[in-house]
């Protein structure tokens, strides 16, 4: 399989698009809750702030790997609520299984971390 995790900048932002798309996975949220979910999920390690979040979630829409739909909330509030497109799903897919190989080839290399 071709590895798709390039370089360390882009380490980053794998990493970071990876995160999100997983949360998608569970079905459609605003992008408060998957902040908030990843938070959760990963008991505070990972946080994403205003500023990180939606460029990423806008990024990933352009490339049609979610699709974003507003929806109002009460007489003055809309929220965006974003899914995973099927290319998404796979992208998903591949994400993951890059980053599982990654991880073994990096483990492999600087031993088991619990030795």
């Amino acid at each position: 399989m071709k590895n798709i995790l390039f370089g360390i900048p882009s380490l980053t932002k794998h990493c970071n698009e990876a995160l999100i798309l997983s949360i998608l996975q569970d079905g459609r949220k605003h992008g408060y809750e998957i902040a908030l979910q990843l938070e959760q999920k990963s008991q505070g390690f990972f946080t994403f702030n205003h500023g990180t979040l939606y460029p990423i979630l806008h990024k990933l829409e352009k490339e049609n790997l979610i699709k974003g739909r507003w929806k109002q909330e009460g007489p003055k509030r809309q929220r965006k609520y974003y899914t995973l497109t099927p290319k998404g799903r796979k992208y998903a897919e591949k994400q993951k299984n890059a980053w599982h190989n990654f991880f073994i080839r990096f483990f492999e290399v600087i031993g088991d971390i619990r030795e």
